[in-house]
């Protein structure tokens, strides 16, 4: 199954689970193998073949043994500046998210379009 944006977080958390656990049958091994590898409790990894949440360390190091790293950099992109970004900060990065500006029509009272 695909996942996408419009299932529910357990949908996808199921969907996770049990590709997880694809993977480790495929590389014929088995739970206790993999927690022993992975450094963590035959319940975490029970756990994570389930669908149930994980802390994000755990994963990271179930993904490690099951030689399923590459992933990672395909979940969240590396920002790369556009080069017009980069001009106009002068080679700098940015460190904050600004807001959006209002429009000139937005700072007066607010009214129906009706009363007009």
């Amino acid at each position: 199954m695909k996942i996408e944006k419009t299932q529910s977080d357990e949908a996808v958390l199921q969907e996770l689970g049990k590709r997880i656990t694809r993977r480790r049958i495929d590389l014929q091994l088995t739970q206790a193998a993999l927690a022993v590898e992975s450094g963590l409790s035959k319940r975490t990894v029970e756990r994570v073949e389930a669908g149930s949440t994980a802390q994000m360390s755990s994963i990271i190091r179930i993904l490690r043994v099951l030689d399923l790293m590459d992933g990672l950099n395909n979940l969240i992109p590396e920002a790369v500046p556009r080069p017009l970004e980069l001009l106009k900060l002068k080679g700098k990065e940015r460190q904050r998210a600004s807001s959006k500006r209002r429009g000139k029509h937005s700072a007066g009272k607010w009214s129906w379009k009706d009363d007009r």
